[in-house]
């Protein structure tokens, strides 16, 4: 079910469903009422019955809450967010979820300082490569000139 609505006493509360797609998990959570998240223009909110919207997350925190209960953050490393008839869809390559800001916040850290490391490694070995390439290609010109 797409749209819902939940009653709580006489209050009538809006509610959305969430759903995380990576390429080793997939995730859904019902009864969320309201999504907050960061693309290039800033900080956005999110709740049922906004129009149909879509960005590129950017790497960070997000967070969404369900009725009645505590913040959920969750950690990603950018992704596609699509919203439409009260169905919030991401899309990234993994994400986490955490109800305790500070746990989430140490494993993005942990995770950015990873993904830093291992760029900069590629990065190494592909001026390393590009360095041997030349070098091959001023020997041959020079063998070729004698």
């Amino acid at each position: 079910m797409l749209y819902a609505r939940q009653y709580a006493g006489k209050n009538r509360v809006n509610i959305f469903a969430l759903e995380l797609l990576s390429a080793a998990e997939q995730r859904r959570v019902e009864g969320v009422v309201s999504f907050v998240g960061e693309d290039a223009s800033g900080s956005f909110g999110i709740q049922a019955g906004h129009e149909r919207a879509i960005t590129v997350l950017l790497f960070g925190l997000a967070r969404f809450r369900c009725a009645e209960a505590d913040w959920q953050y969750l950690a990603l490393p950018g992704g596609l967010l699509y919203f439409v008839d009260n169905h919030l869809q991401i899309c990234t390559r993994h994400f986490l979820i955490d109800s305790d800001y500070d746990v989430i916040s140490d494993r993005l850290q942990k995770q950015l300082l990873a993904e830093e490391r291992d760029l900069q490694k590629t990065k190494e070995s592909l001026r390393r490569m590009e360095e041997s390439v030349l070098r091959r290609l001023w020997e041959l010109g020079r063998a070729g000139n004698e």
